[in-house]
């Protein structure tokens, strides 16, 4: 029985015929079905693959199928539950999947809620039984509404900024680059709502689910006299299936005309689109680091060309990446190089650490500094990268180390509740109650080795007994909801010394914050990963800009063994052009990205040395293919090595880096080498990812 076409579908429709599907399998696909009903590219189907049934989604309509038509299966059910996806979005996923490697089905059908991808949810019915049409049925949930605010007036370079992004036509990448606390979340608010004024959508990233609750609040506040209530729609990977399914169907249906979310809201099906913005666009949460191995960052870039428009990287300290290209002048940069209220960048001051007597992993001149700051009434965080309580325990008799079984690490030391403490494997996630002696000499007298967030909270609230100490960290926020609640209560004057990670370090306005302490920055010096110094660089200026934003005068202790660095002589005076510069003449002379292009081949087996060796067939492999081709020159390949942490959850993982000069041909290796890759005899025996630029070696 034929249905009738859905709303949007568009002119390119057929029936009785062939249709090609995508389906969310690690082959390459597509796949031909038969098909009896109206239907058009973009629209979900279900059909049988091997012995099970698979939403899949239709993207072509070919004239005849690719392979023999007795061997092509019926579509069981075209689902018209929503409209088809547009042909600027299937656009977009055909680039994301072929710059990425990945099938065209692992792009689409990820994007979408699981609701509409699981077979389950329709329970063998036509579209009128689906998810859609039960959360059609309910209420709506209330939105609360937000008082209106007013835009304060824009500074100079700030109406510069806005100025340039507002009069763009068509497409142009603006780099934003303002120093911390000048203003950058203003010039993105008068830069959306010129957009909606115009009855364009806009498109907002932010790099961590805990920063979509603040700018939440500014959108509504700010835009929704414009884009009406409710036209705010918040899209990431903590929300509901449910919550996820309205959202995305209010930005499909095109009521959300301002769309907030982090990297997977690059997929959100908009049409409209007159601005995207990338705040903090340096960010290495914007990569994802399994499945499809995108950059949101570079998707968005790519995304705004496809459609025309403009598109905002918002950085107190872009990635070099972008930096380079502003010097080019591909992209335009746009300085915000004061705070926009009226008050100076923090004072830096680095405490070299190697001759003091510490407490409790604090210097006497931080220590010093915090009653000063508390005395004033002003609040202090204290900085600690790592989470837990200590990053081992081990054992003075014997040297024991408590170590994973399951990975060549340590299990981190946890404090929990009532006491009790744990062992935990950052890496698996395997856990253990604390020994009550040494595995190995029986020696009762276990201690902690090092600090973590935990252990500072602890000396903290010994050390300021009239303190009020909160923790914010991955373990404090594992509850929805507990990081708004908590960073709600620093806003509110209720803590007066916050311990954190690097979910404190960005985006974060906090108004009575004087002081900021760094504790344990070296740690990062010292890393292969080339990467290493730029991302330290990046994290101190960000929770050094959390200091002093409001009433000025701000403080930052950096304690380290290694002033001398030329990352923390750049952080001393707030030089994030002098620290790219240095940083781009030695990645220029090495030629390392941005000046070449990476991919990076990973293998994981239950022995090291059948991980090596698929890597050694696989390199052997794409030697052939240059020498073929005559791109030796252009690529190279070297040779496969382990892990720094060799193993995980009992599995030997090693690497095979490829860089080239030439971006075409490395994509152009790449396609015929993972074609290749099927037939390498160790395939079956090992679980192997390619990756596109990235950004981990």
């Amino acid at each position: 029985m034929a249905q009738n076409l859905p709303s949007g579908a568009g002119p390119v429709a057929q029936v009785t015929g062939w249709v090609r599907v995508v389906l969310d399998v690690p082959l390459p696909g597509p796949f031909d079905y038969r098909c009896d009903e109206f239907v058009t590219p973009g629209m979900r189907v279900i059909v049988p693959f091997g012995r099970r049934k698979m939403i899949g989604m239709v993207i072509d309509l070919p004239e005849t199928p690719a392979y023999d038509p007795v061997l092509i299966k019926n579509v069981e059910v075209v689902l018209t539950d929503v409209d088809p996806m547009p042909a600027h979005w299937l656009r977009f996923a055909r680039f994301a999947a072929d710059y990425y490697q990945r099938p065209l089905g692992e792009v689409i059908l990820p994007a979408l809620p699981m609701a509409l991808r699981s077979v389950a949810a329709y329970q063998g019915k036509r579209s009128g039984g689906g998810p859609v049409a039960r959360l059609d049925q309910r209420s709506p949930p209330v939105v609360a509404a937000v008082q209106a605010s007013e835009p304060p007036a824009l500074n100079e370079a700030q109406q510069l900024a806005v100025d340039a992004m507002t009069g763009a036509t068509g497409f142009q990448a603006f780099l934003l680059h303002g120093v911390t606390g000048s203003g950058k979340t203003e010039v993105y608010l008068h830069a959306a709502a010129h957009t909606l004024a115009r009855g364009r959508r806009v498109l907002m990233l932010v790099p961590e689910i805990n920063l979509t609750p603040q700018f939440e609040q500014a959108l509504r506040a700010r835009l929704e006299p414009v884009a009406g209530q409710g036209g705010v729609a918040v899209l990431h990977s903590a929300l509901s299936d449910g919550e996820r399914l309205r959202a995305w169907l209010r930005v499909q249906r095109g009521q959300a005309r301002v769309v907030l979310g982090t990297r997977l809201a690059i997929f959100a099906p908009i049409s409209d689109l007159g601005l995207l913005v990338v705040d903090e666009e340096h960010d290495p949460s914007y990569k994802q680091q399994d499945g499809l191995r995108y950059s949101a960052r570079d998707l968005a870039v790519w995304r705004a060309h496809d459609l025309n428009i403009p598109v905002v990287l918002g950085s107190a300290t872009p990635s070099l990446e972008s930096w380079v290209h502003a010097e080019r002048g591909t992209y335009r940069r746009l300085p915000l190089p004061a705070r926009a209220r009226d008050v100076t960048l923090p004072t830096v001051r680095l405490v070299d650490t190697r001759r003091l007597s510490m407490e409790h992993g604090m210097s006497p001149y931080l220590l010093d500094a915090m009653h000063k700051r508390l005395a004033n009434g002003e609040q202090v965080l204290v900085f600690l990268n790592r989470r837990g309580y200590a990053p081992a325990l081990h054992c003075a008799s014997c040297g024991w180390v408590s170590q994973c079984p399951r990975c060549t690490t340590f299990t981190v030391l946890h404090r929990m509740t009532g006491g009790r403490h744990q062992l935990h494997c950052h890496h698996c996630g395997y856990q253990q109650r604390v020994p009550s002696a040494c595995p190995d000499c029986g020696d009762q007298d276990l201690r902690p080795m090092g600090r973590g967030t935990q252990r500072i909270e602890e000396h903290l609230a010994e050390l300021f007994p009239q303190a009020r100490v909160a923790r914010i960290d991955a373990d404090s926020t594992r509850k929805k909801g507990s990081a708004q609640a908590l960073f709600a209560s620093v806003h509110a004057g209720e803590v007066d010394i916050l311990v954190g990670t690097q979910m404190v370090a960005k985006g974060h306005d906090f108004a009575n914050l004087g002081l900021v302490g760094v504790l344990n920055a070296d740690a990062m010096l010292f890393s292969q990963d080339f990467r290493a110094p730029e991302r330290l660089f990046a994290q101190l200026m960000q929770v050094a800009g959390r200091a002093g934003r409001h009433a000025g005068h701000g403080e930052v202790i950096v304690q380290t063994g290694y002033p001398e660095q030329p990352v923390y002589q750049a952080l001393l005076r707030h030089d994030y052009a002098g620290f790219a510069r240095h940083s781009m003449q030695e990645r220029e002379s090495a030629t390392l990205p941005p000046y070449s292009h990476q991919a990076l081949l990973t293998a994981e087996a239950r022995e090291l040395n059948v991980a090596l060796g698929f890597l050694q067939s696989a390199r052997d492999a794409a030697l052939a293919l240059l020498v073929r081709d005559r791109t030796e020159e252009l690529i190279t390949l070297y040779d496969p090595v382990p892990l720094r942490i060799v193993r995980v959850d009992n599995m030997c993982r090693a690497q095979l880096l490829l860089e080239a000069t030439h971006r075409p041909a490395l994509q152009s290796l790449l396609r015929q080498w993972l074609a290749a890759m099927h037939d390498n005899p160790d395939v079956r025996r090992v679980r192997w990812q390619l990756e596109v630029d990235p950004l981990e070696i």
